[in-house]
């Protein structure tokens, strides 16, 4: 034992990783997160379809490591005393702090968002609310990226009897090859989801979205409304705000600044891994939040906190893979730089890659 203590906040991807990697070291490790089961953020849209998703234990993941897991919220960072607040009254002292609170869903100060939609964050509920109401109803996903299409494509399949629509403000799966896009169409389609590209959300209410739009109720016209009984938000994702609020350097998006350590730049004692850190890459830039960034930063930090390496993190990216209900799948090629390679994956054998990448992470976290 060295006697210093490493303080762990968050067990996402990248926060309960670094946990498990630095528990192997001869320091003492307390891991600060309200779970007690991995989270497994990935598979919310299958959570909410109802499909059973495998979420260890967060205990079994740490099995032999020397971490102590407090089951509790951190709700305030003093960095002068070195000191996390938690929501239960405690305080925990560090020597070294892991931040790692990641992400959430970002409402974008869209009037009634919040009020009437309900997050990828409760999926359960949202289950809940689509198994209760037995009347075939219309439902509405809000967000042409990776979460959207995932959240649309399952819950048609899901609920065949209800109207899924699919509303972006620019293009569906925008970012991907012309080939990777128009498979993602071609399957919305065949699962009977309705898209609307280009369509500004405006305000949410408890009747549906208004939009400013350029389909059925004419090119331009602000105020188009587009009924729903029941709204999903996944427009777009926001850091958590505590390191802002902490006084830890950030970004204009609210992510922390760090150095090729991932060091906070204005704390080198705090280290911020996962959604919540502007990781700049050279060749690449700042990387995006996902769970094949956040993962390979906690895997890193464990190695240079345990002694087992002192370079620089370094990345490159390989696949993003989207599910597509439970039968189909796209598993897009990308260059190392996060630009598109032409070549996809459909089909058995992208069904077969992104259920192997899904299934195997909790695994990985050891």
């Amino acid at each position: 034992m060295t006697g210093k203590h490493i303080v762990v906040i968050g067990a996402g991807y990248a926060g309960l990783s670094a946990a498990a990697g630095i528990g192997r070291g001869p320091d003492r490790v307390t891991l600060i997160a309200p779970e007690q089961r991995f989270g497994h953020r990935v598979r919310q849209h299958e959570i909410a379809a109802g499909r059973r998703v495998a979420r260890p234990e967060i205990a079994r993941v740490l099995r032999g490591r020397r971490v102590v897991h407090l089951a509790t919220r951190a709700v305030a960072l003093d960095l002068a005393a070195r000191e996390v607040r938690t929501e239960d009254g405690g305080r925990v002292g560090y020597d070294t702090l892991v931040y790692a609170r990641g992400s959430r869903t970002a409402w974008g100060d869209v009037p009634g968002a919040a009020e009437h939609a309900y997050s990828a964050e409760r999926a359960e509920e949202l289950r809940g609310r689509l198994t209760a109401d037995p009347a075939p109803a219309t439902l509405a996903v809000v967000g042409g990226g990776a979460t959207g299409i995932e959240l649309a494509a399952e819950l048609a399949e899901a609920y065949p009897d209800r109207q899924v629509r699919l509303v972006a403000a620019g293009q569906v799966g925008g970012w991907l090859s012309e080939r990777g896009r128009a498979h993602v169409l071609a399957v919305l389609g065949r699962l009977g989801v309705r898209v609307h590209e280009h369509h500004r959300v405006t305000v949410v209410t408890a009747d549906g979205l208004v939009c400013e739009g350029a389909d059925a109720d004419g090119p331009g016209r602000a105020g188009a409304e587009l009924p729903a009984q029941v709204v999903v938000w996944a427009a777009s994702m926001e850091p958590h705000p505590l390191a802002a609020a902490s006084g830890l350097a950030v970004n204009a998006r609210g992510r922390a600044l760090v150095d090729e350590h991932l060091r906070s730049r204005s704390h080198p004692e705090v280290h911020v891994v996962g959604d919540a850190a502007a990781v700049e890459v050279p060749g690449i830039g700042e990387l995006r939040m996902a769970c094949a960034t956040a993962m390979p930063q906690g895997r890193y930090l464990a190695k240079l906190l345990t002694g087992r390496t002192d370079e620089p993190f370094s990345y490159r990216y390989v696949t993003q893979c989207l599910s597509l209900g439970r039968g189909e799948a796209l598993v897009q090629l990308i260059h190392g730089d996060d630009s598109m390679r032409p070549r996809v994956l459909t089909g058995v054998a992208g069904r077969l890659v992104k259920a192997g990448i899904v299934k195997g992470l909790p695994l990985s976290l050891r």
